[in-house]
């Protein structure tokens, strides 16, 4: 039985996973279930309390997603060397940490229990600030340290003095250049020199234009600085790493403090995320008990609208540890089923219940038999449904589950389901478990108002407006009202006697007050709402007319060759026959064929027509087929 699905609590999940920020509290709001440990629910409680009175006060908590820290922590921790963006990410990490630190930190000032975790978050500042120093924009910042701030001054002059070194190259030799501006190739500062002009130039070729007419040459003097430039290049890249390094080892030094503020951060964003969906579907913290009993004042389902939603008094385990309710089809049965059973869920998984009030028993299960069931795969009925779920509950109940079933015994012949309902009932009432069902049964009713420990309620209905209104009542057992909800929907009211008097007696007929309807005369003429025609296929007569004009083995002429031939098959579809000529057989269209001499006249009744149609090999091997086993076949003529 999928109860989570079956009461819509896996609807109340999903709302309660969106209000977490790590991964790890959505883990572990996906595995919640109800707890069994009276002290630990109690603590869960007070801690939803104590998160959604802290949200009230200082607002959304600072949370952040601190997953990915964990691998790069690991990787400092194996003296590996992390990039500018892996130490990014520990800087924003330590500025999570420092900001959930100074939100907590606030909420002592207002005694709540839950800012008492701020004892337990550390923040070194000192690698924060270092980082935040050193590494800026995804790389290390040039004033990490002296060393590498000089070298990379150096690293701009040479290349500026390069690019000097090429400019008075192309003034001097101007009429050998192929452009006016000096470019890069292969990462070395080059100048366009023409074909013809490439020996005028001291200097190395590094590259030539697609078309051969330019090459692009480094001129001897930028080449020496070339060179001092890779030498300065090495010296930055070997600052840089010793940078890298002194802030990864820095990283693996603080990983205990990380892995603790991690975790510290996942725990209270589960605890945060209760507060947050209480203040979302505007809950309450409920009494928890463990004397067999609920109470709920104002409870409404979770996921409706609170201001269409009607709130619901509800009590059960005191008076009767069973109850029994009845009432039209569209009154909210099923939904207050649902009702009492999520608000007793939720609070027993540590979550606020949407109640003005509750008390809430604990319960070691909860069991439950909603909608019909049906599956084709299965081969399962609506009762069949009913019944395996009925069964698998009835084989799990204990003293101290909670059971709703919705529509008790339906899905049969009534006489039937009315005993297999009461049969239920019986085996629930004996286990000594709370439960609550829906049914239309009256001797249900019945047998709730003479049994022990079983309870009568009712769902309201106006009969003045027809509207139900969604409210129950305690004690007292009410009608399906299926009458004036088929009159409200339009049943015309002579159908409306018919089925009175077949349920009740024609003296129950007047004591219904049916709307008034428009009065139409006994004699009136019915009328009855046109629909569309069927269109039958017509019978092809001419194809039956010339099927008996022309027939197989007639002597007929072709035009306009005026050939003579045999007609071996009939006019098809097309209205084409095929015809016999020497040596083939053709198709033609009958307007092309006169009738010369009938089949009737030229040959006996059971002639072979096989003798003139089919080959001498043919006629062979279907003669043996006839007598014996053969592997032979029959080639047909292609058409």
């Amino acid at each position: 039985m999928k109860i989570d699905t079956q009461i819509e609590f896996d609807k109340i999940k999903k709302l309660w996973k969106e209000q977490a920020v790590t991964e790890a509290a959505g883990e572990q709001i996906e595995a919640a279930g109800i707890i069994l440990s009276e002290l630990e629910l109690r603590k869960q409680l007070r801690d939803t309390t104590n998160s959604k009175k802290l949200i009230e006060k200082l607002g959304t908590p600072p949370l952040q997603s601190l997953s990915e820290l964990r691998e790069i922590i690991a990787l400092a921790g194996k003296d590996g060397c992390l990039t500018p963006y892996q130490l990014e990410r520990v800087e924003k990490g330590l500025v999570a940490i420092r900001r959930l630190k100074e939100y907590l930190a606030r909420g002592r000032q207002l005694e709540n229990p839950l800012a008492y975790y701020e004892e337990n978050l550390q923040v070194d500042e000192e690698l924060r600030e270092e980082i935040s120093r050193q590494i800026r924009g995804g790389a290390v910042d040039d004033y990490a340290s002296r060393e590498l701030y000089q070298v990379r001054q150096k690293i701009v002059r040479c290349e500026e003095e390069m690019k000097q070194k090429a400019e008075q190259v192309m003034r001097t030799n101007k009429d050998c250049m192929a452009d006016n501006f000096c470019t890069i190739r292969n990462g070395r500062v080059c100048v366009p020199v023409k074909k013809d002009c490439k020996l005028k130039i001291s200097g190395s070729v590094v590259d030539k234009s697609a078309t051969g007419s330019t090459f692009f040459i480094e001129p001897t003097g930028v080449a020496k600085i070339y060179e001092e430039l890779q030498l300065l290049k090495i010296s930055e890249e070997n600052e840089v790493y010793r940078i890298l390094y002194t802030l990864s080892a820095m990283v693996a030094t603080a990983e205990a403090m990380f892995l603790e503020a991690m975790e510290l951060m996942e725990r209270l964003d589960f605890i945060l995320s209760k507060g947050k969906l209480s203040l979302q579907l505007d809950a309450t913290e409920p009494h928890i008990n463990t004397e067999r009993y609920l109470v709920l004042k104002d409870a409404r389902h979770p996921l409706m609208n609170p201001e269409v939603n009607i709130p619901l008094q509800f009590e059960l385990g005191r008076v009767a540890r069973g109850v029994v309710i009845t009432g039209p089809n569209t009154g909210g049965k099923t939904v207050a089923i649902k009702t009492v059973m999520l608000n007793c869920v939720m609070a027993q998984c540590g979550l606020h219940v949407t109640c003005g009030e509750a008390d809430i028993c604990m319960n070691a299960s909860y069991l439950c038999d909603i909608g019909d069931g049906q599956n084709l795969s299965e081969n399962l009925s609506t009762f069949s449904a009913h019944i395996k779920n009925v069964l698998e509950v009835l084989s799990a109940v204990t003293e101290n589950s909670l059971v709703i079933m919705d529509e008790l015994g339906s899905g049969t012949d009534p006489t039937e389901g009315m005993g297999i309902a009461i049969a239920i009932l019986e085996e629930l009432r004996k286990s000594g478990a709370l439960f609550l069902v829906t049914t239309h049964y009256p001797e249900v009713k019945e047998y709730a108002k003479k049994t022990e420990g079983v309870q009568n309620a009712r769902m309201t209905f106006d009969k003045e407006t027809l509207q139900p209104t969604y409210r129950m009542v305690l004690g007292e057992a009410g009608e399906s009202c299926a009458f004036y909800i088929a009159d409200r929907l339009g049943m015309p009211e002579a159908m409306l006697r018919v089925a009175i008097e077949a349920a009740y007696g024609a003296d129950s007929v007047k004591n219904y007050q049916l709307s008034e309807k428009t009065s139409v005369p006994a004699n009136a003429p019915e009328h009855k709402k046109t629909s569309a025609r069927i269109v039958k296929q017509k019978a092809n007569k001419q194809k039956t007319e010339l099927s008996e004009k022309f027939r197989r083995g007639d002597s007929v002429m072709l035009y306009p060759d005026k050939k003579i031939g045999i007609v071996c098959e009939g006019v098809n579809e097309q209205g084409c026959l095929r015809v016999q000529l020497p040596n083939r057989k053709i198709w033609i269209n009958h307007k092309r064929v006169k009738l010369l001499v009938a089949a009737a006249e030229l040959y006996p009744e059971d002639y072979d027509f096989s003798i003139i149609f089919d080959t001498v090999e043919n006629r062979k091997i279907r003669h043996d087929m006839e007598r014996k086993y053969t592997e032979e076949t029959i080639i047909l003529e292609k058409q």
